[in-house]
């Protein structure tokens, strides 16, 4: 009766170690799921903070590249006004008071303005030319440069050149005339280009 007793016992006691062990299972699965839930929560948050961030870089990089993109198109701006309301016409340097017409001068300067007109160009041109020819002769058809070899109103270089408008270029006013308006337009356009031209480089 007493083995029975002691067996029984032991059956029982048995019973309740296997609830125990079973609880402890069930309790560490339960952690181990609550753990896991926790890990999956973590890396779903730092996802979700790192695309947070991302986007707001993305939102600061839009924002700095508008800026830079309204402030270059204000100073395109700014530029295109300032460009509209320079001035469109330059002025004209001034090389004296033009004349009224040829007749205010006499010998070979009346005779020059005369052929200058001929040649197409304006009384606004003979300032200049009057001017460059003083410097350069003082109008004096038979003027000669002993240094140089210049000849003649215009001072061609050598006088000889002024030969292919006649054989008295020597003595000729008008064949120097012609020869140095010719020059004049072929090099410089106008009498004001040589004029400023000498000016700038004391030669022409």
């Amino acid at each position: 009766m007493a083995a029975l007793l002691t067996l029984a016992g032991g059956l029982t006691g048995g019973l309740f170690l296997d609830d125990d062990d079973s609880d402890q299972a069930k309790q560490a699965a339960a952690n181990a799921t609550a753990y896991e839930e926790a890990e999956r929560v973590e890396q779903d948050l730092m996802r979700t903070q790192h695309a947070e961030a991302v986007r707001n870089e993305a939102i600061e990089r839009a924002r700095l590249k508008a800026e830079a993109e309204a402030e270059a198109a204000r100073k395109r701006a700014a530029e295109e006004a300032a460009r509209k309301n320079r001035p469109t016409t330059t002025t004209k340097p001034s090389y004296g008071p033009i004349p009224a017409s040829c007749q205010v001068y006499s010998g070979n300067r009346a005779t020059g303005c005369a052929m200058m007109l001929d040649y197409g160009y304006g009384l606004d041109q003979f300032p200049c030319l009057e001017k460059l020819w003083t410097k350069e002769s003082g109008w004096n058809e038979r003027s000669s440069n002993s240094s140089t070899g210049a000849y003649g109103i215009p001072q061609a270089l050598p006088g000889s050149k002024m030969s292919v408008y006649g054989s008295d270029w020597q003595t000729n006013p008008i064949t120097q005339i012609k020869w140095g308006l010719n020059y004049i337009k072929s090099r410089y356009s106008t009498p004001c280009g040589a004029w400023q031209h000498f000016l700038d480089t004391g030669w022409y």
